[in-house]
């Protein structure tokens, strides 16, 4: 089934050679200038690339409207690679980002990668740890019974703890198998990853009854899960 990228980016150029270039590894592209356009557009699609700097609104707002009411995997196009950029990104909700200049075929890449995340599999298809069940096969989460709204990165370092539960795990890994494509070292990014899922999970970094902090060397699942 074609995958429906939606490029919300003001460079008409830029637009028209992505859909041409993605068209080749059979994505469906809808490419619009206006972050107006796009946030009406999202609702068909299965990911976004979204540029930092447009008019009227910045990328940032846009992403911040998208997760409002949609998980939609996005992928934010960063000027120059600004630090700054990733981080507000990151923490907005995006799922990956890029610097531009970039090269179409790593674009491809990291949408690619994106995708894969959402497809992992899990021989229990549910795995309950006290009030938190995680479902792969939708690729949820819930907690109390309350959907926590995940987006595919979230769900994907979620995913990646409880399979490993009770292990630590480097930043370094966890970047390695939920990024899928190779990073510039950006450990901050799965801090701030690790800072979203625990906010949607109520847990306390200081007194963690998910996730905890080991101190220079990464994180670990510490949930009693269900037998």
């Amino acid at each position: 089934m074609t995958t429906q990228v939606l490029i919300i980016d003001d460079d008409e150029r830029l637009g028209a050679l992505l859909t041409e270039y993605l068209g080749r590894f059979g994505f469906a592209v809808t490419a619009v200038t206006h972050p107006e356009a796009g946030l009406r557009a999202v609702k068909n699609a299965e990911i976004v690339i979204l540029d930092v700097m447009l008019p009227d609104m910045d990328g940032f707002a846009v992403c911040r409207k998208i997760r409002e009411t949609s998980r939609v995997p996005v992928i934010m196009l960063t000027a120059r690679g600004d630090v700054m950029d990733r981080i507000v990104g990151l923490e907005l909700g995006a799922d990956d980002y890029l610097p531009k200049p970039f090269e179409p075929r790593e674009l491809v890449a990291r949408i690619q990668a994106v995708l894969r995340r959402g497809k992992g599999a899990e021989d229990d298809e549910v795995i309950r740890a006290g009030a938190l069940e995680v479902n792969w096969t939708t690729h949820s989460a819930r907690l109390n019974g309350e959907d926590l709204a995940l987006t595919t990165a979230e769900f994907a370092l979620l995913g990646l703890l409880v399979r490993n539960r009770g292990r630590v795990l480097s930043r370094d890994r966890i970047l390695d198998e939920t990024r899928g494509v190779d990073w510039d070292s950006f450990d901050r990014s799965v801090d701030i990853l690790v800072s979203r899922l625990r906010q949607k999970l109520g847990d306390d970094a200081k007194r963690p009854a998910y996730i905890r902090t080991v101190r220079g060397t990464g994180y670990s699942f510490i949930g009693t899960v269900d037998a």
